[in-house]
């Protein structure tokens, strides 16, 4: 009898608990959340499943509604599925929820939360976007560079075209992660990682390793945010603190060599410089502002944020046209139409190539980069579609329920680049935003979509793309399934891209001289 008993006391605990913080939730009108809420772990029993997070957490908010609070281990979330409520949240609310939250990645390897991504709203975080959206991201200073990304294009294709002649298949992922490297890095210290220009072994190995390992801890930092006491179990904090201290002395490498290089500079050198050469000269002038660990900041921000998003667009973006070849043929023509095959797709070319863009377009809706958004923070209480947010909750988007939502897209699992024509830019209302909105809305889109276009389109003009069926493709398709539930915050395919290309004859001449 006594067995029994205890047996069952587990068990009514259990039951009392999940009871009471259902109705205390709706007692104090927060957000609706799921049933039931366990001890401990939260929600997170309904997200491990095999299906990737954004479209576990799509319907969850099908049934409970736009507005969703779930409970991951000790860190309670809102997730927003409508763009309605995203409208109301990044207008009415902007101010209020355009804090961060300071999580351990944003703590240990992001200067204690003090980059231009990780930082609070207030006059410091100002300061940085003032700097990303002025001076080192503005419309002159991405034209200025525009030869850098020309160049890394063209020595792709060139690559491409002699792979092509030894038969052997392309791992797209890592071609399009090494482009999107080497333009920003040559960019920001005028150098590459990748590649046969490599002009130090060891210093590119180190930038290699410390990549891995920063993905690595990234979603030890995730659990040990939901699960504080990960931290002091598996030695989180020290391995963090190593890897930040790894991360610093490259970057301060990078900073006092282009200082070196800067000697002896004159002001008619301006236009030729990278940008940290640009910010260092700023420091020059004012230095109270433009700090190492200011410019560090930025050079970190825009190599995670910049890198990884943009492959990933031009890696989906390149996986459907080689599905759709009518959609690959009619971009073709209308490139053929305006370039010719005299040269290769120039920056100055894409504002008239508007089915290219609007190809990027119906990527990112059905495959965006960062499905979930980097978390928001309520600073104070506010209201928002009718439930109370208290202070200091953090809030997420899911870009991916909002984008494939079929009662605001027709048939929205068809990959139709038509469907954008006639938009502005990129973001259509609050339905259609990849980069956000608002004040922490990405500033690196500019960039972003130049190097997808450019590099895009160029291959689309050179190449005819088949697949490898490596990987789980049926019938020379690429397999499109997503990455599973590790995903989260991003949205990769389950498989790389690999393919066969084959140099289109009418580029041949031109191909050869690349």
């Amino acid at each position: 009898m006594m067995a029994v008993l205890f047996l069952y006391i587990p068990i009514l605990f259990l039951a009392l608990y999940t009871v009471t913080i259902h109705f205390l939730n709706k007692t104090r009108n927060l957000p609706p959340s799921p049933f039931p809420c366990l001890p401990i772990i939260g929600h997170l029993h309904l997200l491990i499943k095999k299906p990737p997070v954004p479209q576990t957490l799509a319907k969850i908010s099908n049934k409970y509604g736009p507005l969703v609070s779930i409970q991951l281990g000790s860190r309670r979330v809102v997730v927003v599925s409508s763009p309605a409520v995203a409208e109301e949240c990044l207008t009415k609310n902007d101010i209020i929820l355009a804090n961060r939250p300071c999580l351990l990645f944003g703590e240990y390897l992001n200067y204690n939360c003090t980059t231009l991504a990780w930082a609070p709203y207030g006059d410091h975080w100002r300061y940085l976007r003032k700097i990303a959206s002025l001076e080192i991201l503005s419309t002159h200073r991405l034209q200025m560079l525009s030869s850098i990304r020309a160049e890394e294009v063209r020595s792709l294709v060139s690559k491409l075209f002699h792979e092509h002649q030894n038969g052997e298949v392309v791992n797209m992922r890592v071609a399009f992660y090494e482009l999107t490297v080497n333009i920003l890095l040559r960019m920001m210290a005028g150098k590459q990682y990748y590649g046969e220009d490599v002009s130090n072994m060891e210093e590119a190995r180190r930038f290699h390793e410390i990549h891995a390992e920063t993905i690595r801890l990234g979603g030890d930092a995730v659990l040990g945010d939901m699960f504080p006491w990960i931290v002091r179990f598996k030695g989180l904090k020290k391995r963090l603190v190593e890897c930040q201290r790894k991360r610093d002395n490259l970057m301060q490498f990078l900073i006092e060599e282009q200082r070196k290089e800067m000697d002896g500079f004159d002001s008619s050198g301006e236009e030729k410089k990278n940008m940290i050469q640009l910010l260092l000269s700023l420091q020059a002038k004012e230095p109270e502002y433009y700090k190492d660990e200011i410019i560090k900041g930025l050079v970190l921000i825009l190599l995670a944020a910049g890198s990884g998003s943009t492959s990933n667009v031009m890696e989906w973006s390149l996986s459907l046209l080689i599905n759709h070849p009518r959609v690959t043929e009619k971009a073709r023509a209308r490139i053929d139409k305006y370039v010719g095959h005299d040269r290769l797709i120039d920056e100055s070319d894409l504002p008239h190539l508007t089915h290219l863009h609007n190809i990027v377009n119906e990527t990112m809706r059905m495959y965006p980069s960062a499905p979930l958004t980097t978390p928001h923070q309520s600073s104070q209480e506010c209201v928002v579609g009718g439930f109370r947010i208290p202070a200091r909750t953090t809030l997420v988007f899911n870009l991916w329920a909002i984008q494939n939502d079929p009662k605001l897209w027709d048939d929205p699992t068809v990959f139709k680049p038509e469907r954008f024509e006639g938009v502005e830019g990129s973001r259509d209302g609050f339905r259609f935003m990849p980069f956000g909105y608002g004040r922490r809305g990405c500033p690196g889109e500019g960039l972003a979509l130049r190097v997808a276009e450019l590099a895009l389109g160029t291959l689309i003009q050179c190449f005819e793309w088949e697949s490898s069926t490596v990987g789980g493709g049926d019938g020379g398709k690429v397999d499109m399934r997503v990455a599973g539930a590790g995903g989260g915050f991003t949205m990769p395919k389950a498989h790389p891209l690999k393919v066969l290309c084959r140099p289109r004859p009418c580029m041949l001449n031109l191909l050869s001289q690349v």
